[in-house]
């Protein structure tokens, strides 16, 4: 009787543990917000976009109702360029897609719903068909980057784009076009867990994941941060998918052993959710030694973006089961490393790392009655 009660003690722990890490993976998202703005992202100009800026700042300074008039006429002249067959056809589709880009970029208010109440969505979609040049297909998914990066019920309108956008994740397309549909639809997986589940159903893991194994940083870093969007729960299973797809676990390990702070924290926010959510990614995490390059980064750095995450992350894999960290000296090499963060003039990262030590001490308060 008394080995029974052991067990079921022991499973009701082991059960709070995991429940916690899962609340931790669902309440992160508002800590990135308040920090970094993580979330959704709005694509304002392209490099080397020079003339952008300029008219950007122009925006700025309308009124909005005349900015409202302009992008109507703006999304008029999109639809009459789709219909337009004669000479000089493709380019008159693409100045149109980057007059309404640029709208949908500049303004200190992006005119999204004026520009959904004219019908932009399924012009957009239009743009995106297969054998579309290149320029056209990065202007259409740029405009629906920033059309998913607004409100909750303008995100959903993106509805009918995304089969579209998954499927330009392939390796069919440009690196640039991939990015910017990976983008667009990191913005739609900031939206919650509704969209995730719809992006999931619709296959958009597995091509953002191959995205995220290459090694051309803007791009790795926008696939890995539409991935932390992606797999943040509550439901573990996304979670557990990523890390069994090969090549996922390298490329973790690839990337935080770069020079490239950028990259490394979005690669360390995937671990976040990874380690918070999934313990078969948690026990493939310690195999692979990524607490001991997170513990590398946690020494080296100075980035309060990059320490947040990484401070996340090796408490999620310290509060792991013992036979899954046993041998691995995790625990050894995250104390030494975290009285440098005690030492920091971060408020922020010195208020993370006392939660930490407090949830330590109620897990250990647990399993100690």
């Amino acid at each position: 009787m008394a080995d029974g009660k052991r067990v079921s003690i022991k499973s009701s722990v082991h059960n709070t543990s995991v429940q916690r890490r899962r609340q931790h993976a669902v309440t992160v998202g508002k800590d990135r917000r308040e920090i970094l703005i993580r979330t959704k992202r709005l694509c304002r100009h392209a490099p080397g976009d020079d003339e952008v800026s300029e008219e950007g700042d122009m925006i700025l300074d309308e009124e909005k109702s005349a900015l409202d008039a302009q992008t109507l006429q703006t999304v008029e002249n999109l639809k009459s360029a789709v219909l337009y067959e004669g000479k000089g056809a493709i380019q008159k589709k693409v100045e149109a897609l980057r007059a309404l880009r640029r709208l949908l970029s500049r303004s200190e208010i992006p005119p999204i719903e004026v520009a959904l109440q004219a019908g932009a969505v399924p012009v957009l979609v239009q743009c995106l068909s297969f054998g579309s040049p290149d320029e056209q297909l990065l202007e259409a998914a740029w405009c629906l980057t920033n059309i998913a990066a607004g409100e909750p019920e303008e995100t959903n309108a993106l509805l009918p784009a995304l089969p579209l956008l998954i499927a330009h994740l392939g390796e069919n397309s440009s690196m640039p076009v991939a990015e910017q549909c990976a983008w667009a639809l990191g913005n739609v997986a900031g939206e919650g867990g509704d969209m995730r589940n719809i992006l999931l159903a619709q296959g958009a893991l597995l091509p953002l994941a191959r995205l995220m194994l290459s090694n051309k940083g803007s791009t790795t870093r926008t696939a890995a941060w539409a991935l932390s969007n992606l797999i943040k729960g509550p439901d573990p299973k996304a979670a557990t998918e990523l890390i069994r797809i090969d090549g996922v676990l390298d490329a973790i390990a690839r990337h935080l052993k770069k020079a490239d702070e950028e990259l490394a924290t979005e690669v360390a926010w995937v671990v976040v959710y990874l380690s918070a959510l999934s313990e078969t990614a948690v026990g493939l995490l310690v195999k692979a030694d990524i607490g001991q390059l997170l513990v590398g980064r946690l020494e080296a750095s100075e980035s309060l973006q990059l320490l947040i995450p990484v401070l996340r992350s090796l408490g999620n894999l310290v509060a792991a089961d013992s036979y899954i960290t046993v041998g691995h000296g995790i625990t050894v090499h995250v104390i030494s490393a975290l009285v440098k963060c005690l030492k920091s003039e971060h408020r922020i990262l010195k208020r993370r790392l006392h939660g930490y030590f407090l949830t330590k001490q109620l897990d250990h308060l647990s399993k100690r009655s």
